[in-house]
């Protein structure tokens, strides 16, 4: 059963359809920019706290992680009591949590502001792509899409010079205010100009399901960070056992559920599930090359804050170039074509930072790599999240724009973590080799061995403890990051891959696919509604 709002469900958008598009695109756009703004200061979190890499790696996740674990569940509660409600609450939480953030007093309290206030994002972040779903039918709806898309990952792109630019005048919490003005514009104008009830769900929410959503992607994103910190075999076995019990009891409670939260029998049509896996390759390719991407600038190339910041525009300009080209791409040759050419780009990125990113690497091959990033995030984004929106009924449009949410969120977590996981071995076993082929190795102790390869930014700090050393050892450190980031890059380039044969063998060419959604609509309005059990 739905809200009736026969009007707005009708119509190409909604009164004041550009308005009501710039309030969800800033409301996004506090989730997108918290995602990157702490890439470019972790150097100098690392060294305020003298946080080791897998802390790091923890505080530019920690968003990502509280987002990626709420978002289903968050977005199932906006269909049934309000997406306008939940849109509002969301905003308006995400500033304690940046105050928290910016004055936090140890590492452990910016990560845990972090995962708040990705949950906070968790509330209102879904609810902007289902808000579009609702509002907007049609080529108008695809379009909408493609500026919601292409922007909010503009801002993400954005966030690192915002960063740069305050860092270079203020200190490292700074950073996490710069969505304070956005989420208090946002607020203003969802409040006035967003229509509130429209498609909206009857039905009761499955919150034990809920729950196990919740359990399941915050114990594996945990589980990946925790992978490379020294003497935590405890944990990650106990992490992976949660991981493991979670998902089978998701799984069981969704299949028995009268109201599962995630409806399985909708989850595996292929223009669904191929869409999801897509985008959250895509997705985690951009967050994690924006997360090795800035370290190596500043770490190896000697970039400012500000510099590291502006390098990253390529990706951000060519993102909302080419997103309008792709909403025309997916009407004339198909999403399956679309995501396959964004595909080809972004593993252009990959090879082009694995073989061209060195020591002493001119700006033109920083901005080339950066620019593949840009187009073909461009041209991939529309077209999941078309597929998503397209292959579920209005009343679970909140389902959609969740797995469209975690496509970017769940997909920047596991990527960065996956990418930090692997620049922290790197770098580790790079600098220990080092260590023991150097002339001075008898005179290095254990603490000290154990400072070196904690990460680049600790070394930094052993160099300056001991000038007499420093250049041996800032070299020693560049050539030990080079190393990690070498596998890191790696993992982009096979991810890369099997997802572009994850759609070439499975995702639909653009007659099927068109079948195949016209296929699903006239199901959903069947007898048998997808808020049944899954079969």
């Amino acid at each position: 059963m739905t809200t009736p709002n026969p009007p707005a469900a009708a119509s190409a958008g909604p009164k004041h359809a550009s308005l009501v598009l710039v309030a969800l695109i800033l409301a996004a756009a506090v989730a997108n920019l918290n995602l990157a703004v702490a890439n470019v200061a972790l150097p100098t979190i690392g060294r305020a706290f003298n946080a080791s890499q897998a802390e790091l790696n923890l505080i530019a996740v920690g968003y990502s992680l509280g987002l990626a674990a709420s978002v289903l569940y968050l977005g199932a509660l906006g269909d049934r009591h309000g997406r306008k409600l939940m849109l509002l609450a969301g905003s308006a939480l995400s500033l304690p949590f940046s105050f928290l953030a910016a004055y936090a007093p140890s590492a452990e309290v910016l990560v845990a502001a972090r995962i708040l206030g990705g949950v906070a994002g968790g509330m209102c972040y879904p609810t902007t792509l289902a808000l579009i779903t609702a509002l907007w039918s049609g080529s108008a709806r695809t379009r909408s899409i493609a500026l919601w898309s292409a922007i909010g990952a503009a801002f993400a792109s954005l966030g690192p010079l915002a960063s740069g630019i305050l860092l270079r005048n203020f200190w490292w919490g700074s950073v996490f205010l710069v969505t304070v003005p956005i989420a208090v514009a946002a607020l203003a104008m969802a409040w006035r100009h967003v229509p509130a009830h429209v498609n909206e769900a009857t039905a009761p929410v499955d919150n034990l399901g809920g729950v196990f959503s919740i359990v399941l992607v915050g114990a594996l994103i945990l589980g990946i960070n925790f992978a490379v910190v020294p003497n935590a075999g405890t944990v990650l076995l106990t992490l992976a056992i949660v991981t493991v019990a979670a998902l089978a009891a998701f799984v069981i409670r969704q299949r028995r559920a009268a109201n599962p939260l995630y409806n399985l029998r909708v989850a595996a049509r292929p223009t669904f599930w191929v869409a999801a896996v897509a985008g959250i390759i895509v997705f985690g390719s951009l967050m994690g090359a924006m997360f090795v991407g800035q370290q190596f600038l500043q770490n190896v190339l000697g970039y400012s804050t500000v510099a590291a910041g502006a390098a990253i525009l390529p990706t951000a300009v060519l993102m909302v170039v080419v997103a309008p080209r792709s909403a025309k791409l997916v009407d004339s040759i198909g999403s399956r074509r679309t995501l396959l050419l964004g595909y080809v780009f972004v593993l252009l990125a990959f090879v082009t930072m694995l073989l061209l990113w060195k020591q002493g690497t001119p700006y033109w091959i920083v901005a080339l790599g950066y620019a593949f990033v840009g187009v073909g995030v461009g041209f991939a984004q529309t077209p999941a999240a078309h597929a998503l929106t397209g292959s579920v009924p209005p009343t679970r449009v909140g389902m959609a724009s969740g797995t469209a949410d975690l496509q970017r969120d769940l997909g920047g977590a596991l990527m960065q973590s996956v990418f930090g996981a692997l620049l922290t071995a790197g770098y580790a076993r790079e600098m220990t080799d080092l260590i023991g082929a150097s002339a001075q190795a008898s005179k290095v102790t254990n603490g000290t061995q154990t400072e070196l390869t904690k990460s680049f930014s600790s070394a930094a700090d052993t160099a300056s403890r001991y000038p007499q050393y420093a250049s041996q050892i800032d070299s020693a450190a560049k050539t030990a990051f080079l190393n990690g980031d070498q596998w890191a890059y790696t993992a982009g380039i096979a991810a890369t891959v099997v997802g572009a044969l994850v759609v070439v063998v499975f995702f639909p060419g653009k007659e099927r696919e068109a079948a195949c959604l016209a296929e699903y609509h006239a199901e959903d309005l069947g007898p048998a509604a997808t808020t049944g059990p899954a079969r």
